[in-house]
């Protein structure tokens, strides 16, 4: 068992398991926690491969949109102290909104999947944070600096406003609070079977180095923001988009 622990939700597919493989690369033990048992246990045996530590990576099976099951991952922490508090669960949610009774559940669903679930999950482990030094991250989207995405841009940019308070919370007891703002990242489940040739080629195109984003080009961010070179950095949004979406 190290001494740093980290949690990440949504730590089964794509940027969460790519930020769990970079946090457990750079010594944490990480609790990747998600709906899905059998994605997680896959990216953990992974992990725990990679890096060569049996210990490195545990999981934990809960729906943070629930408090119950939010309480789980407080029952797998253990009363150890926690360093690093990822929040990256979350997604586009569709849905019919031809009536109000469809756009009044099409909204709630997104604002459940994006916001509320980093809100439950932070509060619940907000007690166990390591002071001084304690890390939270939340995993925004370019949506939310350029809207584009109805329902999912207004959740996201919701993280940005939290972001500040908790930030302005949690600064006096040197606990740093950051947002994290994706561009396109290619090679994750985010589009589903949605996304084909034509449109990948317009978001490569959109941005100013004429490629898609990876999962590990948002782990690096996170890996940065949740080391000890960050600890003058907190209530920020640091994009990492390409130079599709410009600093602001």
């Amino acid at each position: 068992m190290g001494e740093r622990l980290a949690v990440v939700s949504g730590g089964g597919t794509g940027i969460g398991a790519a930020v769990a493989r970079g946090l457990a690369a750079d010594g944490f033990d990480v609790l990747v926690v998600g709906r899905r048992v059998e994605p997680l246990r896959a990216t953990a045996e992974r992990i725990r491969a990679e890096v060569g530590r049996e210990d490195a990576v545990g999981v934990v099976t809960a729906d943070l949109t629930d408090p119950e099951q939010t309480a789980g991952v407080v029952a797998a922490v253990g009363g150890r102290p926690v360093d690093v508090v990822v929040n990256n669960a979350g997604g586009y949610l569709g849905g019919d909104t031809t009536d109000l009774t469809g756009m009044a559940a099409h909204w709630r669903a997104n604002l459940d999947a994006n916001v509320l679930t980093a809100v439950l999950l932070t509060e619940a482990l907000r007690p166990a944070l390591r002071r001084p030094g304690g890390r939270v991250l939340l995993i925004s989207s370019i949506a939310a600096q350029r809207g584009g995405g109805g329902a999912y841009s207004a959740a996201k940019a919701a993280l940005h406003g939290w972001a500040y308070d908790l930030a302005g919370q949690l600064g006096p007891e040197q606990i740093t609070v950051n947002v994290v703002s994706p561009g396109y990242v290619a090679d994750t489940e985010f589009f589903g079977d949605r996304m084909t040739p034509e449109g990948h080629a317009k978001r490569v195109a959109a941005t100013l180095v004429g490629r898609a984003g990876e999962p590990d080009d948002i782990a690096a961010a996170v890996r940065y923001l949740a080391g000890p070179s960050a600890g003058y950095v907190t209530g920020q949004v640091l994009g990492v988009n390409g130079g599709s979406v410009l600093g602001r």
